[in-house]
């Protein structure tokens, strides 16, 4: 009788409020990024894409992105691993799990849409002819809490809960 008379609002606190009862917490990572990452490591692939990455040269990359990377990995309290390739393979890396994140100067019109999670747009640049580009990182799909905690740390500037 209750689910007939009940309004889609009520009927999405009561499964919310179960949800919540049985221990899930929303957003999760199925395969538990954020919670390894914490205190551990970040594999993040990096392809060239200058200025925002440059993997030319010895030793680690270079860039924007990186930077924003080691400081996302700092506030995480983890190291940084970097693999450097080229964007098909480091996507196939991030979709068998072998990468936690995946870097390159990508934007929002990206191909890889349906093969990795993206983020929100945190910065914007115009290239010669005027066009404007909304930059984006890659993430596993699916591993939402570790997505959600990147993209506080790319627009709040430190990630930490507010």
């Amino acid at each position: 009788m209750f689910l007939r008379s009940a309004t889609p609002t009520t009927l999405a606190i009561v499964a919310v409020s179960l949800l919540a009862g049985c221990g899930i917490s929303i957003p999760n990572d199925p395969d538990g990024t954020l919670d390894r990452v914490t205190g551990g490591e970040l594999r993040v692939g990096v392809s060239e894409s200058a200025p925002w990455t440059e993997t030319a040269g010895s030793g680690a990359p270079t860039g924007t992105e990186v930077d924003l990377v080691e400081e996302f990995a700092e506030n995480l309290h983890a190291d940084v691993d970097w693999t450097e390739g080229g964007e098909a393979d480091l996507v196939s890396a991030l979709e068998r799990g072998e990468l936690d994140l995946v870097i390159g100067g990508f934007t929002d019109t990206t191909p890889w849409t349906s093969k990795a999670a993206m983020t929100q747009p945190y910065a914007e640049s115009t290239n010669d002819e005027g066009t404007t580009a909304k930059h984006v990182m890659l993430a596993p799909m699916g591993e939402n809490a570790f997505l959600v905690r990147l993209e506080r740390f790319l627009l709040e500037g430190d990630g930490e809960q507010k």
